[in-house]
């Protein structure tokens, strides 16, 4: 069972920048970032292919945030710039045995217990 812990979660203003990273205990192949604002659903971020050549984003954050990954440390960033008050959410990352960098959250095997991101207006 591969465990996956979030962290560089905060408190930003309006325009500014965080970078989360999301550790993995073990080998896995691609990687997402999901999140759920509050009262709603959780919902597709960003997703990365097993080797990184790949990505997918979903529209509310194409332009602003990037993922990527190194495979040498077993561990997935999310860099979110200019940050919105409706990218106030908590993070998650997921990891999956397959290798594409899917959207949905039925792809997913693993997935971590979160982090708090809130950006104020």
């Amino acid at each position: 069972q591969v465990q996956l812990v979030e962290s560089g979660g905060g408190l930003v203003q309006t325009g500014g920048s965080l970078r989360l990273s999301c550790a993995a205990s073990g080998r896995t192949f691609a990687m997402g970032w999901f999140r759920q604002p509050p009262g709603k659903e959780r919902e597709f971020v960003a997703a990365i292919s097993w080797n990184g050549g790949i990505t997918n984003y979903a529209d509310s954050v194409k332009g602003r945030f990037t993922i990527s990954r190194d495979n040498a440390e077993n561990t997935v960033y999310l860099q979110m710039n200019s940050l919105k008050p409706e990218d106030t959410a908590v993070y998650y990352c997921a990891g999956r045995r397959g290798g594409n960098a899917y959207s949905s959250q039925g792809n997913y095997d693993y997935w971590g217990k979160g982090t708090q991101v809130t950006v104020s207006s």
